[in-house]
């Protein structure tokens, strides 16, 4: 299980895509497939390091950077709806959905995402876990993206519970500061790429286990 830092938490607060749901190689592929549309370039470094920024936040990004214009309302659901159709595919990360199941109803949770409504709202419900959650803290839900705290603050606020009681889940380096910003503790969830490097060398040293 994803070890946490010590300390008496009295709420945990979750970003969404690829910290509860392994959804990012999918956004990915909705953001390549509708960015085409409009012979836009999004290398995967660069999606990676703008994780947390909203959807609306990175089309006016790339439309700078590229000269373009982009209608940003029709580009947002153009991806939405492609990251729709892949939902199929969707899992949950196994090491945070372990600490969900473990003190749902021990203590209350919310999501703070930079992804739309829509959009968390249907991933979480194609995995089962959207009654889960007291609280969603949306894109559209505040002004500042990660690193600001406004997210993290406003998610505490409506749970009722102090910032500093609050554990933040994050994967991204952008929600780690918004949450130290906010004066949450935090956990860093291993990308994807990380945790699939991790479980094979399991596998291997429990494949060199059982030959002994």
């Amino acid at each position: 299980m994803l070890p946490l830092p010590s300390g008496e938490f009295q709420a945990y607060l979750f970003d969404c895509d690829g910290t509860i749901v392994d959804s990012m190689p999918l956004h990915y592929l909705a953001w390549q497939q509708a960015l085409a549309e409009w012979n836009c370039d999004f290398p995967e470094d660069v999606f990676y390091a703008w994780g947390g920024r909203t959807v609306v936040d990175i089309i006016a990004a790339l439309n700078e950077r590229q000269g373009l214009a982009m209608p940003p309302a029709a580009v947002a659901r153009r991806r939405e709806d492609l990251y729709r159709e892949l939902l199929p595919r969707l899992t949950a990360v196994p090491e945070v959905r372990q600490h969900i199941d473990q003190a749902h109803r021990r203590l209350p949770f919310a999501v703070v995402s930079g992804s739309t409504r829509e959009s968390v709202t249907a991933s979480l419900e194609t995995l089962g876990l959207l009654e889960k959650f007291d609280v969603l803290v949306c894109a559209e839900d505040y002004t500042m993206a990660k690193p600001d705290p406004e997210g993290f603050l406003l998610a505490a606020r409506l749970l009722g519970v102090p910032p500093e009681s609050c554990l933040v889940f994050e994967d991204t380096e952008l929600g780690i500061r918004a949450a130290t910003a906010a004066g949450m503790a935090s956990v860093r969830v291993p990308e994807a790429g990380q945790r699939r490097t991790v479980g094979r060398q399991r596998d291997r040293i429990g494949e060199a286990s059982a030959a002994f």
